[in-house]
């Protein structure tokens, strides 16, 4: 018997086999006269491996061929031939998605002999005008190249090379449905509804794409290598610019522009990947030398080119690290680049491309002395001299320039691995910095509200917005200061071997477990300048109150508003498709004004969270640091509006703390921060909001807010919800937070409230990880009914909201179980709660409350009990927002609609199918 079923099963395999195979050619070989919705759901099932295993037939040589045929075949774009192909397009990524999976794995599945044609299907859509179609296949590419068994195959190889060759097209940015200058315009014209929807999804295909060319670097790194060279060499350094008719300079989507940007893209993925996995030796360094001295070697004046010619210098530099006689001539080609200027800008403001092109050559110094400061050191005296003959002209730089070059100073400045010289150095660099920062002019403005806003200019009436700001050297003077501070917290430290740290100096001390205590060069010139920053902090939150508001000027009104550029990250508004960059960057006054109090707000704050891990010791024993902090950074918090809540940066303060100072500092810091947030956690909760930039504004800060909370080390490690963790799982920092009551109430009351928040994240990490760990603390404690009743209530309230979805319901229910499995036996209000549940069985419910209470059930019958919970509090389950006010139609007595009966045949009177019941016939076994 059972080797007649297992004979039966052989024969049904080989019969659904051939069946498939017959259905899946006919389908392919009719679909373009007869169909155009092809069934892709038949190629995407989501079950257990064994059972996508027969789609596999669609790799048969026949069917394959069809397949590659209809990919291949040519023609203008026609709707009922392009559904087709997107159709075919997604069959084909869902083919390998299905081998990807199946290869490797449990299932013997082998490398399919047609995969060349099939590789050459799926490229035929990748070169394809269509946007659409190619932005399709990179994600089946990238698992392609990266899958461990088809990487390997030499036909993946080949098709790598392809493919690399077709991004060098592909990474064009044309095709804009508003424009007619290639093929893919009028497909675009059929998919896209704007240029900047086209945009929008350029961008992402391009960030896909230049994943696949990195995964496609690892297969075959020597032919990237020389692609991206030949690239370089013979197309672009070799070649004119076409250039814009009226001003003799490229736009940013002039053909020059547009070939230029992708090929620094391109240059980008391949090189930085092919340093990452080649070994030293295997690096064609002359060739690379000889790539980069041709590089250095193009000579441009126009902006756009010359911004990509910086960035593949950036990205050649490591060649030079192999042969240091050629850093000179580098830096030569970057520095020219600070200053670079067009002739006729004079006499006017500058243009955007002008700026990129400044701000891109400070980023490509800042880039080389961060990632190569040890290859640098040699050159730093004449980097320094050059920058000082830089700083003493004001005319040549901005103030944000000026930073720029002081942290790629302050950088190779680490290398000195001397304590006293590198604290010369520093001081000397910031004397101009400490001298205004520290005046008596500047002091009295940054002590008073009303001296400030008089200072920066926001009290004057400004009647021609395009006049000349009087007051922008003031403002640009606030804004050098805090800037240099902050570019010397963020880059300043001591050497990384604590045996250099050691010999240089720096190591003051060791702690109780015989850790290093080291300190910082640039502590002791920075002690001087915070009680300023501090003053500035503290008047910067007094500029919200309502009488500095008043203060403001007609004219300045709104520049406490949230900028343009945030609310549009806010509302994920993508930035528009403008050919701007021979547009003139001026702002208008009101504009200027608004930038600056937003970019100062952030950067003070910035400074104090860089402040602890740069200065450590320095910085937390420094005398009443807790009542400074407090009464400036945390004063007057119920006036400064959503938008600027978003730059408290503490995580990195908090982090660096200490052990010794967390009663000290921590405690009297967190304390007020924390109640703040539930109070703000409150407004949110209660406040109905005008714009949907308000309520998404909030919605941000409230995920930071839990962002915040869940990042706190509080805990060992994010163990989430479980019965038996153990009990010493708080940290040290939150073992000490918790002894505060008042900082512990108000930390459970801000998990459980987030619950019931408009937002599925919040909710989600809050009854995974937060809740438990906070509630767990005090469970053999005697708390208040009320209490009990609220946590528990809370949690229900979550379900209310957020119930619909499946991975807030699976965390709130686990919550809600274990909070009424522990707190039910001495609350009996728990139980009074359960019954208020609208539907709820209250027989099953006594059921489980005695279960409950005499904790009678076993391990094994856990799984059963949490679907037995799940019953019962499921009538607590919102529904979605969309079907809330959704109008129930319910039609009485409605007619049943006639069915024609299907008529009965006899299939072996046919004869023509009795060849399939032939396939199961014991004959067969031997086919």
């Amino acid at each position: 018997l059972v080797e007649k079923k297992n004979r039966g099963m052989g024969s049904f395999w080989k019969f659904l086999k051939i069946r498939m195979f017959l259905v899946a050619s006919f389908l392919l070989k009719n679909i373009l006269e007869e169909f155009y919705e092809f069934p892709t759901f038949s190629v995407f099932p989501q079950g257990k491996l064994e059972e996508r295993k027969p789609f596999t037939v669609l790799f048969d040589e026949v069917a394959m061929n069809y397949i590659l045929s209809a990919a291949q075949s040519s023609g203008g774009i026609v709707e009922r031939r392009y559904t087709f192909l997107k159709r075919l397009c997604q069959v084909l990524c869902a083919l390998g998605f299905q081998i990807c999976s199946l290869l490797g794995s449990d299932i013997e599945v082998q490398v399919p002999v047609n995969l060349d044609k099939y590789m050459e299907a799926l490229f035929a859509f990748t070169s394809h005008p269509s946007q659409f179609l190619k932005s399709s296949t990179q994600i089946t590419w990238g698992n392609l190249f990266r899958h461990e068994i088809l990487s390997k195959n030499p036909v993946v190889g080949q098709m790598a090379i392809k493919y690399l060759r077709a991004a060098r097209i592909n990474l064009l940015k044309t095709g804009f449905p508003s424009k007619n200058d290639c093929p893919g315009c009028e497909f675009s014209r059929v998919d896209f509804d704007s240029d900047e929807d086209f945009n929008c999804s350029f961008n992402s295909f391009r960030a896909q794409q230049g994943e696949a060319v990195r995964l496609a670097c690892k297969i075959v790194p020597f032919e990237a290598f020389q692609i991206a060279r030949e690239w370089n060499k013979h197309y672009k350094l070799s070649l004119p610019l076409d250039a814009h008719i009226t001003k003799g300079l490229c736009s940013a989507l002039s053909l020059s522009a547009v070939q230029w940007d992708a090929m620094t893209f391109f240059t980008e993925s391949v090189f930085g990947q092919l340093f990452k996995i080649l070994e030293k030796e295997k690096i064609p360094i002359d060739e690379g030398i000889e790539l980069l001295q041709m590089v250095v070697n193009y000579e441009t004046r126009d902006p756009l080119i010359l911004s990509c010619v910086l960035t593949i210098i950036s990205t050649l530099f490591p060649f030079v690290t192999h042969q240091p006689h050629f850093l000179p001539q580098v830096l030569f080609k970057i520095f020219p680049s600070i200053t670079f200027e067009l002739v006729e800008e004079c006499k006017g403001p500058r243009t955007r491309a002008v700026k990129n092109v400044r701000r891109h050559a400070c980023s490509s110094i800042l880039r080389i002395c961060r990632d190569y400061s040890d290859f640098m050191l040699p050159c730093f005296d004449m980097m320094y001299e050059h920058a000082k003959g830089l700083f003493s002209n004001e005319l040549l730089l901005t103030q944000m320039e000026k930073c720029a070059l002081m942290e790629a100073l302050i950088l190779v400045s680490n290398q000195f691995k001397d304590y006293n010289k590198q604290k010369a150095f520093l001081k000397e660099l910031i004397a101009p910095v400490t001298a205004q920062w520290l005046s008596e002019e500047m002091r009295s403005v940054l002590w008073d509200p009303a001296t400030f806003l008089a200072y920066v200019g926001a009290d004057q009436v400004i009647s021609d917005l395009d006049t000349e700001d009087q007051m922008g050297i003031n403002r640009s003077q606030i804004s050098f200061c805090v800037n240099t501070i902050l570019g010397v917290v963020k880059r300043a430290r001591w050497p990384a071997n604590p045996e250099e740290a050691k010999a240089g100096s720096f190591v003051v001390s060791t702690t109780s477990d015989g850790a290093p205590i080291y300190r910082n060069p640039c502590a002791e010139p920075l002690q001087a300048l915070l009680p300023n920053l501090f003053a500035l902090i503290r008047t910067q939150n007094s500029l919200f109150l309502p009488e500095n508001i008043n203060r403001l000027s007609k004219t300045f009104s709104r520049v406490y508003d949230i900028m343009d550029v945030e609310k549009n990250f806010a509302l994920g508004i993508p930035q528009p498709v403008l050919d701007a960059y021979d547009s003139s960057a001026y702002r208008n006054i009101v504009e200027r004004m608004q930038g600056f109090f937003s970019s100062l707000y952030d950067n003070c704050y910035q400074v104090l969270g860089n402040a602890g891990p740069c200065m450590q010791q320095d910085f937390y024993a420094t005398e009443d640091l807790a009542e400074q902090i407090v009464g400036s950074a945390f004063i007057h918090l119920d006036s400064v509006p959503d938008h600027r809540l978003r730059d408290l940066s503490v995580f990195q303060l908090v982090m660096s703390c200490p052990y010794d100072y967390h009663d000290s500092l921590l405690c009297p810091l967190l304390g007020p921060l924390f109640a703040h947030l539930l109070q703000d956690e409150a407004y949110e909760e209660n406040h109905v909001t005008q714009e949907v930039v308000e309520e998404q504004l909030l919605r941000l800060v409230t995920r930071e807010v839990m962002d915040l909370l869940s990042k706190f080390p509080l805990l060992d490690s994010s163990q989430g919800i479980q019965m038996n963790t153990p009990s010493d799982e708080l940290s040290e920092l939150g073992k000490c937070l918790l002894q505060s009551e008042d900082i512990y109430m108000t930390l459970l009351a801000i998990c459980f409230n987030s619950l019931s928040w408009e937002d599925t994240i919040n909710c989600q990490r809050s009854a995974s990880v937060l809740c438990w760990t906070l509630l767990k603390q005090v469970l053999g404690c005697n708390l208040l009914p009320e209490a009990v009743t609220w946590l528990y209530t809370s949690v229900l309230k979550g379900l209310q909201m957020h119930g619909q979805h499946e991975g807030c319901n699976a965390a709130l229910t686990q919550l809600a179980l274990l909070i009424y499995e522990s707190l039910r036996p001495r609350y009996a209000e728990l139980r009074f709660i359960m019954n208020q549940i609208p539907d709820i069985h209250v027989e099953a419910l006594e059921q489980f409350d005695q279960k409950t209470i005499q904790s009678t059930v076993s391990k094994a019958g856990e799984k059963k009990k949490k679907e037995q919970f799940k019953r019962l509090i499921a009538g607590t389950v919102g529904k979605p927002l969309g079907q809330q006010f959704k109008k129930e139609v319910h039609i009485r007595n409605l007619p049943s609609l006639f069915k024609k009966p299907k008529p009965t045949k006899d299939m072996l009177e046919n004869t023509d199918t009795a060849c399939l019941i032939t396939l199961f016939s014991s004959d067969c076994d031997s086919c």
